[in-house]
């Protein structure tokens, strides 16, 4: 029996088994395609962009470099020099209902608690490069990933749950259902999925047009929808307010896309060949719990919308980099009670939020009058230095913070990339998926006590290049600040934040008499 059973090999699934691996899990991923990649997962209709949060992700755990190299990426965005005292402006920024964000507009030095280092604030990559990569680290960590595997079954007791595929049973401790906006696993275990109906139906393609120069490239909102082009190799993504009722219905013919592109578009562009084709909607449905009994969700299969501002491919890299932690403390024993249900409680309000933010996006582009007039009002906006810094910080998941309980504004949020004076950052520290606490003080008695949790808290004394006025400060696995203590900290605010995310001390791990030491 393993410890478990993921369902899905997309970037989800693999960034799991990644955290599970890493914590010495046993873990099994089935995936319903027979190979891995497809031209709909390479660029250019596969290509995505990595926010700040998730490029954070594969920075603490060694992974930026083989992601940059995978990916192609000559240079990155918004990568600061070390000389400088705050990151540098990013030059990268997104868009919102295809309003383009100006980079030189956003105050990088108002968003909250961000030091200088080498993970940039957004990588250009697709799922191919992805996957690539997740998965040969997977495999390095022991994770066994069978591909053409197609799940029919879920069934669960007190103590196990049962996959089953064909004449074959995966039994687990636990199964997380990665498999996508269409999830098996959801439809299976019987997990509630509601929200709004679509509004439009959405194109990528690539293809070949007689006269491009009648297409201008970028993004363009129009009276009739919205079209992007991009200049160099044909890629071509339309949004078309049909209520949704072409996806997936009829096949995708030269025909039927150039007559969209040329209603929305206002031109008489030509398609000469289609090459490649797809179809999306902004149907936008979360399920109202992320765990029923032993199976959990994670990405996609807990929520969908439309693709706008890149959103979908972050939040399940945060869901499982979330989960991953808590899970593999579940199964070997040492979590405290009610961790794994804090998964559902901080990654529930952030897909909320997600598709809240699709749903504006949507209600901005309509082709008609309301629409337009509020299309006027968001172009000022985000053309001041506060708006630009508003929608950066949302696309860039720098406004995510989590509620501890905690009072100090650090708690919950994602950690400072902290540089001690030798050079070591807390981003090498959290390679082996430990939790981390800084001192920067440093304080023997914290030191004491952070000894009893030796094994699942790396201790790391010093002084900081840049310690943001901080004595010492906890950080969980997934990156996420635990407790931040002040100039003198407080042992016992920190063993208070360490039994409650790593559960008691092990026996005989270390002296905890801070006494002893005072």
């Amino acid at each position: 029996m393993h410890d478990v059973v993921i369902v899905g090999a997309g970037p989800v699934g693999l960034a799991l088994a990644c955290e599970l691996g890493l914590a010495g899990c046993s873990v099994v991923v089935l995936e319903r395609e027979p190979g891995p990649g497809s031209p709909l997962r390479s660029a250019p209709l596969g290509r995505r962009g990595l926010s700040a949060a998730s490029v954070e992700a594969f920075y603490r755990r060694g992974l930026l470099e083989p992601l940059l190299t995978a990916s192609g990426v000559q240079e990155v965005f918004g990568a600061a020099p070390e000389a400088a005292g705050v990151p540098s402006g990013p030059r990268f920024v997104g868009h919102f209902a295809g309003m383009m964000l100006d980079g030189n507009q956003v105050d990088v030095a108002a968003l909250p608690y961000r030091l200088p280092g080498p993970a940039p604030e957004a990588v250009i990559t697709d799922l191919e490069a992805v996957e690539t990569v997740l998965s040969g680290r997977a495999s390095k960590l022991g994770v066994d990933i069978r591909r053409g595997v197609t799940v029919s079954a879920v069934t669960q007791n007190g103590e196990s749950v049962v996959a089953r595929a064909g004449t074959d049973a995966y039994e687990a401790r636990w199964l997380v259902g990665c498999d996508g906006g269409r999830s098996t696993v959801r439809g299976l275990a019987d997990f509630e999925f509601v929200g709004t109906e679509p509004q439009f139906t959405g194109y990528t393609l690539q293809a070949t047009l007689a006269g491009p120069q009648g297409l201008p490239p970028g993004f363009h909102l129009t009276p009739t929808g919205m079209y992007l082009r991009m200049p160099t190799d044909g890629h071509i993504a339309m949004t078309d307010f049909d209520g949704g009722a072409f996806d997936r219905s009829q096949p995708l013919t030269r025909e039927h896309l150039q007559a969209v592109l040329r209603r929305v578009s206002g031109t008489d562009v030509t398609i000469d060949e289609v090459h490649l084709a797809s179809s999306f909607t902004d149907r936008a449905m979360q399920t109202t719990s992320y765990r029923r009994g032993r199976v959990l969700l994670a990405g996609d299969a807990a929520h969908i919308h439309s693709p706008l501002g890149g959103q979908g491919l972050n939040t399940g890299i945060g869901d499982a980099v979330n989960l991953g932690w808590k899970l593999a403390a579940t199964v070997h024993g040492h979590a405290p009670d009610g961790l794994l249900d804090t998964y559902a409680d901080e990654r529930h309000p952030v897909g909320a939020a997600v598709l809240d933010w699709s749903r504006a996006q949507v209600a901005t582009m309509r082709p008609e009058p309301h629409a337009q007039a509020i299309q006027a009002v968001v172009r000022e906006l985000i053309g001041t230095r506060d708006g630009a810094t508003y929608v950066f910080e949302r696309l860039s998941g720098s406004w995510i913070r989590y509620d501890l309980g905690s009072e100090h504004p650090l708690a919950g949020r994602s950690a400072p990339d902290f540089r001690f004076e030798d050079g070591s950052r807390l981003g090498d520290l959290m390679e082996d998926g430990r939790g981390v606490v800084l001192d920067f003080t440093p304080d023997r008695r914290l030191r004491a006590s952070a000894a009893g949790w030796e094994g699942r808290i790396r201790y790391a004394a010093g002084r900081a290049a840049n310690d943001l006025g901080l004595g010492a400060v906890l950080v969980r696995p997934d990156g996420v600040v635990a407790w931040a203590g002040d100039r003198h900290p407080d042992p016992e605010g920190f063993e208070e934040a360490a039994r409650r995310w790593f559960g008691a001390a092990p026996a005989g791990a270390g002296p905890t008499d801070r006494a002893a030491v005072s």
